[in-house]
């Protein structure tokens, strides 16, 4: 047993240093322990960080159409009605009851041709009427030239007789007087003779109208009556047929808005098609622009009248037509689509309309690049300059891929 030795007066007594514990083996593996999770983090950290540099960033996908070699056409699209050229309203011009009908629907008629005949008695009547009060009056007409012939002897006679006081002058006078007389008579006879030959001639008129003929040639497309048809033509005009003049040639009555009538020119070409012959496209070109304005509910538009040749009369009266009236079009000019000069890369403002811009994709990055546009048909924009050829990839827009998923650790 150790004996400690006493401390000296005044001094602390300090215990002796405890002994170290464990092998130095051991702490040497703790110390590795430790340096090697340090490793472990930073080396997961840069791998994070390494990632958020590729794959934080979504990735920007570029889309682009050609430019190509191409025509670029304006249009005025409407929509129209297919009528004939020319519809004559035939009706009536005297009333009665329609005794025989001799026209039908896609009868071919002539000028002249009768389509219809209404009850002619009551009108061959007045004719007849009219033809004896003529005859009347002509018969008049001859008894008062007699008479006339004979006043005027009678008054030749007085005259001579008076000069050798064989008559008194009184009756030289009333001679005179006789004859003047009958001189009247004979032009009142007269007149009226021409007046009875008028009253005969109107009614032969109206005998006349109980045909109900064709005025032109053409093809019936309506028929408005039928026999034993009572026809009022008192206060207005009754239809009775439709007659088209000439089926081979029709037109589209379009209405276009106020917006676009200042762009379409006589001559314009112009492309339709109809339901019932949705594949094929119908061409003609514009005949006539009215002047008169059509208002319905605040919206203005005129007619613009289309000319077509139906020589197969595959068209029909009243057939919808979509038409597209080509206003302006230029062929092979380079173009490109008008979508490409609204794109701007993210970041980079849009270029005005004085100054037009397109940005091709070159070696992958899309490059700015100033044109002089032409016609803009909505579609397509013609280039008139620009380091653009044909083929050049144009961006349109652009895509962003959504960024990859952040590895596990």
């Amino acid at each position: 047993m150790t004996e400690l030795a006493s401390p000296a007066p005044g001094k602390p007594v300090v215990p002796p240093a405890k002994a170290e514990t464990g092998a130095p083996g051991a702490i040497r593996r703790r110390r590795t322990f430790v340096v090697v999770g340090v490793m472990a983090v930073l080396v997961a950290g840069a791998s994070l960080f390494a990632w958020k540099l590729s794959h934080g960033t979504a990735a920007v996908r570029y889309v682009t159409s050609a430019a190509s070699i191409g025509a670029v056409t304006r249009i005025v699209s409407t929509t129209g009605t297919v009528n004939p050229e020319l519809t004559i309203i035939v009706g009536s011009y005297v009333s009665g009851v329609i005794k025989d009908v001799y026209c039908d629907y896609n009868t071919e008629v002539k000028t002249g041709q009768v389509c219809a005949k209404i009850d002619p008695r009551p009108y061959q009547t007045a004719v007849d009427q009219a033809r004896a009060n003529l005859a009347v009056g002509k018969a008049q007409l001859q008894k008062d030239e007699a008479a006339l012939a004979y006043a005027k002897i009678s008054n030749e006679r007085n005259a001579m007789l008076v000069k050798s006081n064989a008559v008194s002058q009184d009756a030289a006078d009333n001679a005179k007087s006789a004859y003047d007389q009958a001189q009247a008579q004979v032009a009142f006879d007269q007149a009226t003779i021409e007046q009875r030959q008028a009253q005969l001639d109107a009614a032969q008129v109206n005998l006349d109208y109980t045909d109900i003929v064709s005025p032109v040639d053409g093809t019936v497309v309506s028929r408005n009556i039928t026999i034993g048809q009572t026809v009022a033509a008192s206060f207005q005009t009754p239809t009775l047929f439709l007659i088209a003049s000439d089926l081979a040639k029709m037109q589209v009555d379009t209405n276009v808005s106020e917006g676009d009538i200042g762009g379409i020119k006589l001559d314009d070409r112009v492309q339709f098609s109809v339901d019932a012959f949705p594949s094929r496209v119908f061409a003609g070109k514009v005949t006539q622009i009215r002047q008169s304005p059509q208002t319905v509910q605040n919206v203005v538009t005129y007619d613009v009248v289309v000319g077509v040749a139906n020589s197969d009369l595959a068209l029909k009266p009243g057939m919808t037509a979509a038409v597209r009236v080509i206003v302006e079009q230029h062929k092979d000019v380079l173009r490109v689509p008008s979508q490409a000069l609204r794109y701007a890369p993210a970041g980079t403002a849009r270029a005005d309309a004085a100054h037009p811009r397109v940005f091709v994709l070159r070696d992958g990055r899309p490059v700015a690049i100033a044109i002089a546009a032409g016609l803009n048909d909505d579609d397509y924009v013609e280039l008139r300059s620009g380091d653009v050829k044909a083929g050049d990839q144009v961006v349109t827009s652009e895509r962003t891929a959504a960024p990859a998923a952040a590895p596990r650790l």
